[in-house]
């Protein structure tokens, strides 16, 4: 029996933080398309349930088109059962989209109490964690030992820096109540860990990337239960992948070494990918890296580009130490001061392009 493991599908998100409208509205498409063509892949290797552990929608309003392909799949395919948690993102009841009643192969959970279904030999046990239930979910979750035991929450660890509000899982205090696999949704990367002697706990991280806090490979989790036994595996799944690369430059390096250097870094990079370079080491405080010009050296080549400079700003002291100009006070004037050197190489080196009448 095969079950797929997804969660923060993140579905009809603006994807308007990095990329033009253009490529906004694609990406937006992508991620129903992405969520279908999971659908596509759990039909043609034979699972039997899909979970989606919290964040299948990004927001209250959902656009209808949206809603109505999330149910053609599930309605289109009765012989896989769809267990959906809602998430703290998640606000609609996409089920209004269309149908006379909801299909029979559709499963949720509410934060009422601990719901529990039976799906062959398994038992899928969840409920939507809030301010009211947290605290006491452990404690009320009563689970038959001899079961497979698998069960849904979404939620963050207590050591995780979310900032969007989700209630906490305590998986110190979900040991020994005989869960085999607890399947969880609302951190976007990849977690596997042991919860207890008996049981793993899982974050599948999201199905697409969409901000460069999401690099690396996105999918689901692929579990196989034999004979009571559950095995895991990640499945790599996003059409496009997010990277963030860092281009250590020297002082000695101009403009086109800076970008030769980038290029060689880009042997896992997918022309449809999409890549942050973050420029860090030193440079000179005149020779000024042309982002402009970097940017164009591999914007025609990938789906999206961008660029951080990072570099710290080297400045010979020396040389103004008897310099009579108006730069020559400036950076005098700077180096007196109580504070950190980074921080006055930056003040030196804005003011200095102010006195030149550069653009700042």
């Amino acid at each position: 029996m095969r079950i797929i493991h997804c969660a923060d599908l993140h579905l009809d998100s603006k994807m308007e933080s990095n990329l033009d409208k253009d490529q906004a509205l694609l990406r937006r498409s992508e991620l129903i398309e992405t969520y279908e063509r999971m659908v596509e892949y759990a039909v043609a290797n034979q699972v039997r349930a899909i979970l989606i552990a919290g964040d299948l929608f990004d927001k209250t309003h959902i656009r209808k088109e949206v809603k109505r392909r999330v149910v053609e799949q599930i309605v289109a395919h009765p012989e896989i059962d769809f267990y959906y948690l809602k998430g703290n993102h998640d606000r609609c009841d996409f089920m209004e989209a269309g149908i006379d009643e909801v299909p029979a192969n559709f499963h949720m959970f509410t934060d009422t109490g601990w719901t529990s279904y039976t799906c062959d030999d398994v038992v899928i046990t969840g409920i939507e964690i809030n301010s009211s239930n947290a605290a006491t979910l452990p404690q009320s979750l009563v689970l038959d030992s001899a079961n497979t035991n698998i069960v849904m929450l979404h939620g963050q660890q207590s050591d995780y820096d979310g900032k969007d509000g989700a209630e906490i899982v305590n998986t110190s205090a979900l040991k020994g109540k005989f869960i085999d696999y607890l399947a969880l949704g609302h951190i976007h990367k990849y977690i596997f860990q042991q919860l207890d002697d008996r049981g793993v706990y899982c974050y599948p991280g999201c199905l697409e990337g969409r901000g460069f806090d999401e690099t690396g490979d996105k999918g689901f989790v692929l579990m196989e239960i034999e004979d009571g036994v559950i095995t895991s595996e990640f499945i790599p799944f996003a059409l496009r992948r997010l990277h963030e690369i860092e281009v250590a430059v020297t002082a000695d390096m101009d403009v086109q070494s800076v970008i030769n250097k980038a290029k060689k870094l880009l042997d896992d990079v997918d022309p449809q990918d999409m890549i942050k370079f973050v420029i860090t080491g030193e440079r000179e405080l005149e020779d000024e890296i042309d982002i402009t010009r970097f940017i164009r050296a591999f914007e025609n080549k990938y789906f999206f580009v961008k660029c951080y400079d990072r570099t710290k700003t080297l400045i010979d002291y020396a040389s103004y130490q008897y310099d009579k100009s108006l730069k020559g006070e400036f950076v005098r004037l700077v180096q007196s001061q109580d504070m950190d050197e980074d921080e006055k190489a930056k003040i030196i080196e804005i003011g200095i392009k102010a006195i030149m009448g550069e653009d700042i």
